[in-house]
């Protein structure tokens, strides 16, 4: 049997910054998220970069800066980013 190359399944979160999340039409937000979800189902980590998102960052601000400052959100749920998913079990 030949070897083939797996792809990875990608993730299908998208984060971004609260203020440039309120500040987005529903029509942006959805074209960001069904385009990440469209890049994930095909093994591809990273969505196109046709729905790439202007004004997210400040004027001068370093990488880092915008990292650490901002209060990143799921663009889908509205939940903060990196928050757990899974509801955990009643004992």
């Amino acid at each position: 049997m030949a070897k083939s190359k797996v792809k990875g399944g990608g993730t299908k979160k998208v984060c971004l910054p609260a203020a440039k999340v309120r500040s987005m039409s529903k029509a942006e937000r959805e074209a960001v998220v069904r385009a990440k979800r469209s890049a994930a189902s095909s093994g591809k980590y990273k969505r196109s970069s046709k729905s790439n998102v202007k004004g997210a960052r400040k004027k001068g601000a370093t990488l880092r800066d915008w990292f650490e400052k901002e209060n990143w959100i799921n663009v889908a749920t509205g939940a903060p980013c990196g928050a757990s998913r899974k509801k955990k079990k009643k004992r």
